[in-house]
């Protein structure tokens, strides 16, 4: 009996041909790695066989479906992973990676459902937006608990060190973060002269 006889009844059967073109036997189409890639974010079930010798190649198609993602700039493998990868291979630890990696990617998928249904409990359907806005709000409160700090500068009515005035630009985010570190470091300064009194 061929290995592709074997197949499961839910899974589509995706044939490969000696030109390597990709027929995908349900729909009657030729298909591409895209394609394919697409079907696996879908959770569509897929075995791709050899169309000549009917040998099950799909373990190489999705290792190819990785590699040309990998190509794409989106590095999701880590170089230290694929290194430690590869020195498993022929490693008397070998028969057991592909279970752990299995049981890991499937706890990893169970938690990130998690996370994002906290999220959204949490934030709302847009969830960057909200922390935005909420760091705003905290730069908000923060900048008035600087000027009850420094009761001089809100009774002449000038800005605190860092912080925006009136007829000052926002300055950018990289810049907010430098300020609140500029007048963290000035209120640890005065907080040492007052101790040191």
């Amino acid at each position: 009996m061929s290995e592709e006889k074997a197949a499961p009844q839910s899974a589509v059967v995706i044939k490969k041909y000696a030109n390597r073109r990709l027929y995908n036997t349900s729909t009657s189409t030729y298909v591409t790695l895209e394609d394919l890639s697409t079907m696996v974010k879908s959770g569509t079930d897929f075995l791709v066989y050899d169309a000549k010798t009917g040998e099950d190649i799909t373990r190489s198609v999705l290792t190819q479906i990785i590699f040309e993602e990998e190509n794409k700039g989106t590095n999701l493998l880590p170089i230290n992973f694929l290194r430690q990868l590869i020195r498993f291979y022929g490693d008397s630890m070998q028969a057991f990676v592909p279970g752990f990696l299995e049981f890991s990617l499937d706890n990893l998928g169970k938690e990130q459902d998690k996370f994002r249904a906290q999220m959204m409990e949490a934030w709302g359907s847009d969830p960057l937006k909200a922390m935005q806005d909420q760091a705003q709000r905290n730069m908000a409160v923060f900048s008035e608990a600087m000027k009850a700090f420094n009761p001089f500068a809100a009774a002449m009515g000038a800005a605190v060190p860092g912080a925006p005035g009136p007829g000052r630009p926002q300055p950018a985010p990289r810049d907010d973060l430098q300020a609140l570190k500029d007048q963290l470091a000035a209120m640890q300064q005065k907080l040492d002269t007052l101790s040191s009194k």
